[in-house]
């Protein structure tokens, strides 16, 4: 078994936030997509669609979080998140495990779905 996709359902101004974000961050690209009922995207990564972004006015934020606390990605590349993360202004927070020589990146997109980016062997430049 393995993840196809993820979804986030939000609405249409939330979904644009979202889309330019997640391809600034993680370098996806918009790609093909079904003519469905709903307006949306798909964000693939190389030839893998990896998130699919639906409009929905039924949707919105909690005040309290849910019980998913967050999706984590595995990558390359600990220093060019971090600046593309300080341009956008986006909060972070990082951990670092010695054990496992492993970095962990934790942030929210604009619509305040929890990620992490998870690093081995990478360390931040000083």
């Amino acid at each position: 078994m393995h993840i196809d996709h993820f979804n986030i359902s939000a609405p249409a101004k939330i979904l644009t936030e979202d889309k330019k974000f997640l391809c600034e961050v993680f370098d996806l690209v918009e790609g093909w997509r079904p003519k469905l009922s709903q307006h949306g995207y798909w964000l693939y990564y190389k030839d893998k669609v990896l998130i699919h972004l639906i409009e929905s006015n039924d949707h919105y934020r909690n005040e309290k979080q849910g019980y998913l606390d967050h999706i984590a990605f595995r990558l390359s590349g600990l220093n060019k998140l971090i600046k593309t993360l300080k341009i956008l202004s986006t909060e972070y927070s990082i951990k670092y495990s010695a054990e496992r020589d492993m970095t962990q990146v934790f942030f929210e997109t604009p619509s305040g779905v929890g990620l992490e980016a998870i690093f081995l062997k990478e360390n931040i430049d000083e």
